[in-house]
C-alpha cells in the first residue's frame, strides 16, 4: 500500500481489527496486520508481583500521561529492528494532536527511561508499543496504563503480539473471532454512560493526600491494581 497513512483510514483499520507496520525504520512500505490471534490484557487480571509493587511504591519513578508522546514513540523506534517507520511516526503524532493517541511516560529525574503508546477508540487502547531503559521502567509504565485504562472505564487493552515479557503481566492470547466480538463490545459501547475518558485518573491522583509524591501515586496504582503475588 501507499506509504502516506490517511488518519481515517488508519482509525478504521483499527476498528475492524487491523494495524499497519514496516520491515524497518527505512522502509518506505506499509502493510495491515491481522493476526490470527491477539494479545490482550485483560484490565481485571493485570498481574503486580511483589517486586513490582515495591518499585510502584518505591518513588524511584516520576510517571506522566502525554507530556512526551514524541518522545516515546522514537524511544520505541530506537532498537536495532522496528516496525515502526517514518509515516507510522507521522500519522501516531497526527493522531496524538488529535486526542486519539497516547502516551505513559517515565522519568528517573528529568530523564526519559520509559514509557508506552497507543490508540485510543470507544472503549479499546491499541498498545502499539513500550520501551524502557532502565530496570522495570516499562512494566511501571503499563501497570500506570491499565489503571487509566480501568479508571477511565475502558475495557479492551490490546498488545497485538504476545512476548513473554506481556504473559508476565498477564496477558493472554485469544483467538482472531473472540478478538472481534472483544472489539465490537468496546466500540459499541463507547455511547453509554459512563463513557470512556482517558483523564480520569488525573482527578483521581489529584486527591491523594501528597499528590505530587511518587511514591503516593505509585501506591494508589498498586493498591487499584488489586492483589499482588
Amino acid at each position: 500500500m501507499s506509504a502516506r497513512l490517511d488518519l481515517n483510514l488508519l482509525l478504521r483499520g483499527y476498528a475492524s481489527g487491523v494495524f499497519p507496520m514496516a520491515d524497518s525504520r527505512d522502509s518506505d512500505e506499509l502493510f495491515w496486520v491481522e493476526p490470527r490471534t491477539r494479545a490482550i490484557i485483560p484490565l481485571d487480571r493485570f498481574h503486580v508481583s511483589r517486586s513490582l509493587a515495591k518499585r510502584l511504591r518505591s518513588g524511584r519513578f516520576t510517571v506522566t500521561a502525554d507530556r512526551d508522546f514524541a518522545g516515546v514513540l522514537l524511544g520505541c523506534a530506537d532498537r536495532e529492528e522496528t516496525w515502526i517507520n517514518r509515516p507510522i511516526e507521522q500519522a501516531m503524532i497526527g493522531l496524538f494532536e488529535r486526542g486519539q493517541a497516547h502516551s505513559v511516560e517515565v522519568w528517573e529525574e528529568d530523564r526519559l527511561v520509559g514509557g508506552v503508546y497507543g490508540v485510543a477508540l470507544g472503549r479499546a487502547f491499541f498498545g502499539e508499543s513500550m520501551f524502557s531503559r532502565a530496570t522495570d521502567a516499562s512494566k511501571v509504565a503499563l501497570a500506570f496504563l491499565v489503571a487509566r485504562l480501568r479508571a477511565g472505564h475502558f475495557t479492551l487493552l490490546d498488545c497485538q503480539f504476545m512476548t513473554s515479557h506481556l504473559a508476565s503481566l498477564g496477558a493472554v492470547d485469544v483467538p482472531r473471532a473472540s478478538y472481534v466480538g472483544l472489539l465490537g463490545d468496546a466500540l459499541g459501547s463507547a455511547s453509554v454512560p459512563p463513557e470512556p475518558d482517558w483523564r480520569s485518573l488525573d482527578g483521581l491522583l489529584s486527591s491523594l493526600k501528597e499528590p505530587a509524591s511518587s511514591a503516593a501515586a505509585g501506591k494508589f496504582i498498586s493498591q487499584l491494581l488489586g492483589q499482588t503475588s
